[in-house]
């Protein structure tokens, strides 16, 4: 179970430390752990379909069994000593300062001016071609990956965090993690990623059609567009092609009232995404701080909402195991 101050005090570790550049990261200890279960699988395993899942179900299972061992240990020390180390494993499993501070420096960038700079900025964050962007698609580009990484790096971690511990929030981060790696709809990875890719869309369902309402309070007590943002949630957030990841970005593109989606090019190909939101303001440098304030509150009240949740789920597995 969960203590009500573990929650936060990740949240603190993180807008404080950041990602923790000069130590072995679990979520990069996960991506390595996931290509080396793949080289085996592919090599032993002739359906690309089953190693995928081979790989999967590997990496998931011991990105859980990890940390609960971890802390099943310093528990048997000292409960505190169990109640740091679920902090600090959560706080792994957030990237919140992370996600600000790459998109100021996107910002900064373009503020001085300097497009080479700000395209090296954002290609740090985003998957498409970056080299011949201008500044309103630098400026999409970085609000793109602010409203969808809200979900899979800040509010679903935290929500798995609040109901199930440090376990279930690592075993979140490495459901992302392998979607990220596995979960392309090309050659090498249509049959092999399938469980990566479905398995993602399943675990941000809910932390998605959370937090995008979230989303909408927040930029009224900002002074954003809030009847705008779900307007727009409402009517655009289900036309991309994923389940979860238009939400925020709909509501986002209404609170800010602009458009976002359109053209991107992957390795020279275009790809056309559906367009989020009207293009009522044009894209400028300063909606990414704009969209930086209601990320950062967003992800406030949704660590409040989803700790509430948690609480809740503690007083019914009471309830339930004493009668």
């Amino acid at each position: 179970m969960t203590s009500i101050w573990i929650i936060p005090a990740s949240l603190l570790l993180d807008l404080g430390l950041g990602d923790p550049q000069g130590s072995p990261h679990p979520v990069r200890l996960i991506g390595k752990f996931a290509r080396y279960m793949e080289k085996v699988t592919r090599k032993y395993i002739v359906s690309e379909k089953i190693a995928g899942i081979m790989t999967a179900f590997s990496v998931y299972s011991i990105s859980f069994i990890f940390p609960w061992i971890i802390i099943f240990i310093f528990r048997y020390i000292h409960p505190f000593l169990a109640e740091l180390a679920s902090a600090f494993i959560i706080y792994t499993s957030i990237a919140l300062k992370d996600l600000l501070d790459h998109s100021k420096d996107v910002y900064s960038a373009l503020c001085e001016k300097d497009l080479d700079k700000a395209r090296f900025m954002v290609a740090r964050i985003v998957g498409r071609d970056t080299e011949n962007l201008e500044e309103p698609e630098i400026v999409r580009a970085g609000l793109e990956s602010v409203g969808e990484s809200l979900v899979d790096g800040i509010t679903a971690p935290l929500f798995f965090a609040a109901i199930g511990g440090p376990s279930l929030a690592m075993l979140y981060r490495s459901i992302n993690t392998l979607d990220s790696l596995f979960g392309y709809k090309n050659q090498a990875y249509l049959n092999f990623g399938w469980i990566s890719a479905r398995m993602d869309d399943l675990a941000n369902y809910i932390p998605a059609r959370l937090t995008a309402p979230i989303l909408c309070i927040s930029s009224a007590i900002l002074g954003f567009y809030p009847l705008r943002s779900f307007k727009i949630l409402i009517r655009d957030g289900r036309k991309h092609p994923s389940p979860n990841s238009g939400l925020c970005e709909a509501a986002l593109a209404g609170a800010l009232k602009i458009q976002l989606g359109g053209r991107n090019y992957y390795s020279g190909v275009p790809s056309d995404k559906p367009k989020l939101g009207d293009p009522d303001r044009k894209l400028v440098p300063n909606l990414i701080l704009d969209a930086n304030k209601i990320i950062f509150l967003t992800s406030i009240f949704s660590s409040g909402l989803f700790l509430c949740l948690g609480l809740a789920a503690q007083l019914l597995y009471g309830k339930f195991f004493q009668s």
